[in-house]
């Protein structure tokens, strides 16, 4: 036991530093000499080879295509009893594996025992270079000629096309490639590169007012009546009405989160709770979703009566039968469109618009990234030492997967995204994952190698960031670095001024502070999120697995950890850094340490005693200056994880088994467990107060940092502002104006934050570098 609660042995640190890198990109100039928008990745060439389809082949025949090119081979699906075979099929062979000068094309029936009925042999030197925005290479008839018996031509014909292009191929994405050769059937589909699209989402807020004429089973015991409210594959449930007659009461809301296209019917159900076991369904009403109204600010919903049916009835299960004197259910349903709905944690928010369109401002600009490559992945499948890799980027709506790239340490993607950017305050998140679903079907798991967070507002406009990331995990055994991935990125402006402004927008929509949402219901909304999300991208091919999403949306970010509390302990205590540093160098003041500097703050000391005017214009003067000075040593690379701020390298083995441990917890012992659970449950609001705590400290100290570099401008150009103004104007008008616009009228006032609440709510924060 005590030698559990020691820490973990000293280990040689690995690197877990940035490395800028400087890869073969050539901004909008590719290798072959033509203008293209793949210009933060490296230009990779393939050679291509369509298989359209086949004419007067010989019957009986279950004819496919097999492309052989060296020791790569790969075939297209086979078609039975058929002579005129459509296949489509698309194969990519990458050029620096290419070792032949000639591509076989070979025709075989399936039903004849793999019998090979012709070939067509062409010259890849003969293969034209296509790269878009040229149309795709029209195909041929090709001759099938007998190679293997003989020599002559034989009966049937195969359409084909071959050309060397790059991956800004319209066909690189659905292609077959030479690297997945050891991957075939249904696993073809899960390495494929891909685009998803987040459902829109919508908070669904019903407030249930009171029910009328309830037909209770025994009207001689007092009813205990709440609201069943279900959608979909969720489901909420209301408070017993303190009414206890047939016209019970609530005014009571619940909120829930509904996807479009709308699937479900939101159902309501009223019951009396009989018994703990025991319940009597006394009415139950659908509304269709597409019927609800949207409400786009706090103004209250109209309300409504519905009529509610009594299910049974002697039918099937489920059904449902109207009676003579219908109860009704009084409510107010509305679509809330003027809110966000926060299905990430707000520090790393990659979207905050509203989720009506109607309430959208125009977009600021765009955001580039370039997949480039990863380097020095640790085997995942230690069976078989291998790593299978693919990489997701998530931002806004949008969700980008690359292709696997197989049996690879160093897999080379080169796959190029750009996403519409409303906000500079946001984060893109990229997470590199291990296929685990080659072999097809949906059992596998995709295992986490790492992820890397970048907010937008640490990049210089138009400017091309090329780094190498660390790829950092906390596992059970410790910190571990599992390899680095390379990318470049690109946050290109289309507006200056609507992107300053933003900075004096409040960072939510309005609804959300003429209404706001308590806590509990924002993290209970955000579980609702995560479920729908895995549901609906669950459906996608290849689908994007629930294990991806809860890893990139950070689903765990609330659980308690005795490492992440002092990590934020420590960002905390950094904060008071200068004050000791003041105290410290008073200190050497008052001990005449240096007779020159004590004697230059004695003449401050009484120039502020008897002009304290000058007060004000001296600080903001003097944070002007800093921010000037600072200018030179400002940083020059994005921030990355943090291995060392978030404590991975000195927490202990008893430690890492707490944070790895599942909520509720597995251990054993029922009143200890539910002690322990109750613990973490309130340590973990703690948790999460300090980190905010620590997170408004450093947006303050990063005003003068350049860490956002158009913050820092303007701040400094409100600090010469008001410089001057403090100086011209008297200081007692001055406090005098702002003493009674503090105590002015309510009537006078709004309810949004106010400007300088917006921009400290914008700066950037140490957040974005914890694990």
């Amino acid at each position: 036991m005590g030698k559990k609660n020691q820490a973990a042995p000293h280990k040689p640190q690995e690197d877990f530093s940035l490395k800028e890198t400087s890869p073969n990109i050539n901004g909008g100039r590719s290798s072959i000499g033509v203008n293209t928008s793949f210009d933060l990745v490296e230009q990779m060439l393939f050679l291509y080879v369509k298989v359209e389809r086949a004419r007067n082949l010989p019957e009986p025949c279950d004819p496919y295509v097999e492309i052989k090119l060296g020791n790569y081979r790969g075939t297209t699906k086979f078609f039975e009893k058929t002579a005129n075979p459509e296949w489509g099929t698309v194969f990519a062979f990458a050029e620096d594996r290419i070792q032949t000068a000639d591509v076989e094309i070979s025709l075989f029936n399936k039903a004849a025992g793999d019998a090979v009925i012709g070939s067509v042999v062409l010259s890849i030197g003969d293969a034209p270079m296509r790269v878009p925005p040229d149309s795709q290479l029209a195909s041929q008839w090709y001759k099938l000629e007998n190679r293997h018996g003989g020599g002559g031509q034989v009966r049937g014909e195969l359409m084909l096309s071959v050309w060397m292009g790059t991956q800004a191929d319209s066909h690189y994405s659905n292609a077959w490639h030479s690297d997945a050769a050891s991957v075939a059937g249904d696993g073809l589909v899960n390495i494929q590169s891909k685009v998803y699209q987040s459902p829109k989402l919508w908070y669904l807020r019903v407030n249930v007012i009171e029910a009328q004429d309830l037909e209770l089973r025994d009207k001689n015991r007092k009813p205990e009546v709440l609201i069943e409210v279900k959608l979909g594959i969720l489901q909420m449930t209301s408070r017993v009405s303190e009414t206890k007659n047939s016209n019970p009461s609530w005014n009571e809301d619940m909120m829930l989160v509904a996807a479009e296209p709308f699937e479900k019917n939101l159902e309501l159900r009223v019951v009396d709770r009989i018994s703990p076991n025991e319940f009597d369904v006394l009415g139950v009403c659908q509304i269709p979703l597409e019927n609800i109204d949207v409400r786009l600010d706090g103004s209250p919903a109209v309300n409504k009566w519905y009529d509610l049916k009594r299910p049974g009835g002697g039918g099937a299960e489920g059904e449902t039968k109207e009676v003579k004197f219908a109860s009704k259910l009084h409510m107010r349903v509305s679509l809330d469109g003027g809110y966000h709905v926060l299905h990430e944690p707000i520090h790393y928010a990659s979207d905050l618009k509203a989720t009506s369109k109607l309430l959208w401002t125009p977009s600021i600009g765009v955001l580039e990234l370039g997949i480039l490559s990863a380097n020095g992945l640790l085997p995942m499948k230690t069976r078989e030492n291998r790593t299978d890799a693919y990489c997701v980027a998530k931002y806004g709506p949008k969700w980008v997967r690359t292709r696997t790239v197989t049996n690879s340490g160093a897999p080379k993607w080169n796959e190029q995204y750009i996403f519409e950017v409303y906000d500079p305050c946001t984060v893109l998140t990229i997470g590199v994952f291990d296929n685990g679903c080659l072999q097809g079907g949906d059992k596998g798991v995709d295992t986490r190698i790492g992820k890397v967070r970048i907010r937008l507002s640490t990049l210089e406009t138009d400017r091309i960031y090329t780094h190498s990331y660390p790829l950092v995990a906390l596992q059970p055994s410790g910190v571990k670095k599992m390899g680095e991935i390379q990318l470049a990125v690109r946050f290109s402006c289309s507006s200056l001024i609507n992107m300053m402004h933003t900075y004096a927008q409040p960072l939510l929509p309005e609804m959300h502070y003429t209404l706001p949402l308590s806590i509990y219901q924002i993290d209970h909304l955000r579980y609702q999120c995560l479920n729908i999300l895995s549901d609906r991208l669950g459906r996608a091919e290849p689908m994007l697995r629930r294990e991806v999403i809860y890893y990139m949306l950070d689903a765990d970010s609330h659980i308690w950890s005795i490492r992440k509390s002092r990590a934020n302990f420590d960002r905390i205590t950094a904060l008071f850094d200068s004050l000791i540093k003041f105290c410290k160098w008073f200190h050497h003041v008052r001990s005449w340490t240096n007779s020159y500097i004590t004697v230059v703050v004695h003449v401050m000391f009484l120039l502020i005693v008897f002009f304290p005017e000058l007060i004000f214009p001296t600080m903001f003067f003097y944070c002007l200056v800093v921010g000037i000075l600072r200018y030179r040593g400002r940083p020059r690379h994005p921030p990355h994880m943090d291995a060392e701020l978030s404590r991975a390298h000195t927490v202990t083995p008893d430690d890492l088994e707490e944070e790895f441990d599942s909520f509720p917890s597995k251990v054993t012992g029922g009143t200890l467990r539910r002690r322990y659970d109750r613990l973490r449950h309130i340590a973990g609001k703690m948790q999460v107060v300090m980190g905010d705590f620590a997170t408004q400290g450093e947006r303050v100290e990063g005003l003068l940092s350049w860490r956002d570099p158009r913050a820092t401008t303007l701040f400094m150009m409100f600090c010469l502002v008001g410089g001057v103004v403090m100086f011209v104007v008297p200081l007692n008008i001055i406090v005098l104006s702002l003493g009674f616009y503090a105590m002015r009228h309510p009537r006078f006032r709004i309810n949004l934050p106010s400007l300088p609440q917006n921009f400290i709510r914008r700066m950037s924060a140490r957040t974005d570098t914890l694990l």
